[in-house]
């Protein structure tokens, strides 16, 4: 499965998810509900990611933690926030950085439809097509 497969595939468990919880509940029963639903259509999932920094040419562990990597490939942060803002979307780029990943996920569980709560961003990752109701921001470093 590439890598855009594995975003729809994200991108459809959440709303699944989402319409059978509904906003309201805790950042952590929606990630273990996702993780369960993608774990049903056969997809790897990492919870609590360690990330360590890498300066000055050593490891450190200060304590950063990715919610979730699905398929070793796409990095998925849960909030449960009345909106979304500049921070969590640096917060995520960021991570994506320590990871060295390209893709991740903003989900925003408190959003009445959770299409108006997801927030796709890349890091250096050629975008495809653009479809509907999905933000993407693109950062390049």
């Amino acid at each position: 499965m590439d890598i855009e497969e594995v975003a729809r595939t994200i991108v459809d468990a959440a709303v699944k998810v989402h319409r059978a919880l509904g906003p309201g509940l805790l950042e952590s029963a929606y990630k273990k509900c996702l993780a369960y639903e993608l774990n049903k259509r056969n997809l790897h999932v990492d919870c609590e990611v360690t990330l360590p920094v890498h300066y000055d040419g050593i490891e450190i562990d200060v304590g950063y933690r990715a919610d979730m990597i699905v398929e070793n490939c796409i990095l998925v942060e849960n909030k449960t926030v009345d909106q979304l803002a500049p921070i969590h979307e640096a917060q995520l780029l960021t991570y994506l950085k320590l990871g060295d990943h390209r893709l991740g996920f903003l989900l925003n569980w408190n959003s009445t439809l959770i299409k108006h709560g997801i927030k796709r961003i890349v890091n250096n990752l050629q975008e495809p097509a653009r479809k509907a109701n999905v933000e993407i921001k693109s950062w390049r470093s």
